[in-house]
């Protein structure tokens, strides 16, 4: 343990016993003093920190809730459609377990991909009809399709992507960022969420707020949620009768009062109080700028799709991504809902592509032009992928489905340090396990860590007597996707 974290632990432990109280000077307050002082540099962050130069600067994180389907957009399995309607072979399934919706299910008959595929670009990418717009860009797209993971659930897959662990409670990948890093921008947060689901969704899961939240890390560095109706943040707008002015002297009066119970408890959630206060104070100022978008050209907003403008939209949060990235904020977590296509595969399927493929292709395209995307990391892909056979009967054409299908998927990362233009790993004949190269949870964790300049083994927080990190106890870096 370094002497920043021997510093730090003795503040929170001296917090907790709430020794500060009844002996409330020596060691203790100088501890406290180190920390605030840290705190209050611009941009926060340890000091110990980048471990070494980094290729990425922010990320950008396009996660799509409910699971897309690998196998009809970008990992074409011939054999599906050789065998559509036959019994998945029991040597491929072996003992794999599956959702309640299919786990009792006798018959797992083989269903080919409902759109078209073709290769695209010098890398030679198989992309579906369906995403067009990516297609047109899979030579800047890195795209790995040997992901796979332990959990067979929504809200626990999404969890252990997003903070390690299958279980609520850790710190998200932003609030790690957050605390290691600090922000490039004192104007904005460091760490910002947005939600979208399209407006034809028939499905789609609940958005936990432990999917942003900062665990056992100070709250200061849990990710703030831009909403997608009226303010982008509640209270943004001062009341009637008060101008900046008064705010600003009212809130000088606060954070004197709050400094004076600090002084005497050494509280750092206390300290995380004055320093929100103070940054919902900037945010009334930059915020509306940032969501002004009259200074955006027309051909920018007609590459991001005729929905750009409608709050709360995908592609108005993807074009909002691109703003807070280029303002300094560290970590940009979209998620937008609506994959779970259990018996609406048909149907559903190509609306969520139709909602997302066009904005996020927009977002690496606009990110690219403006010299953004050599230090800005995008990532796009699910919490799983679906199953290579049906859910469902085989007859019933109109209600085709999969179910959850954690064994092996398919995600795209782009920019940030990642080789543009390639394929990373391989998945068997069916689309059902990984054949080559595997990527866990905890090895895209780590690279991405990497990426931005952090061991990850060495980023780590003491809470309850043990050191944690992002990636537990696992992780390797897929040093084959760096540039």
């Amino acid at each position: 343990m370094t002497n920043e974290e021997d510093l730090m632990f003795f503040n929170r432990e001296q917090t907790r016993r709430q020794l500060f109280s009844s002996a409330g000077t020596g060691v203790g307050l100088a501890a406290l003093a180190t920390l605030l002082g840290r705190d209050a540099r611009a941009g926060g962050g340890l000091p110990s920190l980048p471990h070494y130069a980094a290729k990425a600067k922010r990320v950008i994180y396009l996660l799509q809730n409910g699971a897309p389907s690998h196998v009809d957009l970008f990992d074409h399995k011939p054999m599906l459609t050789k065998m559509h309607g036959q019994q998945i072979p029991d040597s491929v399934v072996g003992g794999a377990r599956f959702s309640t919706m299919t786990g009792g299910q006798t018959e797992r008959p083989c269903l080919k991909e409902i759109t078209r595929f073709s290769r695209h670009g010098d890398s030679g990418a198989t992309v579906s009809s369906f995403l067009p717009q990516t297609a047109a860009i899979a030579d800047q797209l890195c795209f790995i399709k040997s992901m796979h993971t332990t959990q067979v659930n929504h809200a626990p897959a999404i969890t252990f992507f997003l903070t390690g662990d299958e279980r609520p409670g850790r710190p998200s990948i932003g609030s790690w960022l957050s605390y290691g890093l600090g922000s490039e921008t004192e104007e904005l947060p460091a760490f910002v969420a947005m939600t979208s689901r399209d407006k034809e969704a028939s499905c789609g899961q609940i958005f936990y707020d432990y999917y942003w939240g900062s665990g056992f890390l100070p709250t200061v560095h849990q990710g703030v949620k831009f909403r997608g109706s009226g303010d982008p943040v509640l209270y943004l707008s001062d009341p009637p009768g008060i101008d900046r002015q008064r705010r600003r002297g009212m809130l000088s009066d606060l954070a004197a009062l709050n400094q004076n119970r600090l002084d005497v408890v050494g509280d750092p959630e206390i300290a995380t109080r004055i320093r929100q206060y103070e940054m919902a104070y900037r945010m009334q100022a930059s915020v509306p700028e940032l969501t002004d978008l009259s200074d955006e050209t027309e051909a920018t907003l007609k590459m991001y799709g005729p929905d750009v403008t409608r709050k709360g939209s995908y592609a108005y949060n993807c074009l909002i991504a691109r703003r807070l990235a280029e303002r300094g904020t560290r970590f940009i977590q979209l998620m937008h809902a609506g994959w779970d296509q259990h018996r609406n595969l048909n149907s559903q399927l190509e609306i969520q592509c139709r909602d997302t493929d066009a904005p996020s292709a927009a977002l690496v395209k606009d990110l690219r032009q403006r010299g953004l995307l050599e230090d800005t990391l995008v990532i796009w892909g699910g919490e799983f992928g679906r199953t290579p056979f049906l859910q469902g009967s085989i007859e019933d054409t109109k209600r085709w489905g999969r179910d959850h299908h954690p064994y092996v998927f398919t995600i795209w990362m782009a920019g940030g340090g990642i080789q543009p233009g390639m394929t990373y790993g391989e998945s068997d004949e069916f689309g059902f396990s990984v054949a080559r190269d595997g990527v866990g949870v905890h090895d895209f964790q780590a690279t991405l860590l990497h990426l931005l300049g952090i061991d990850h083994e060495r980023l780590t927080y003491r809470y309850q007597g043990r050191r944690f990190r992002l990636t537990d106890v696992h992780g390797e870096i897929l040093h084959p996707i760096l540039a």
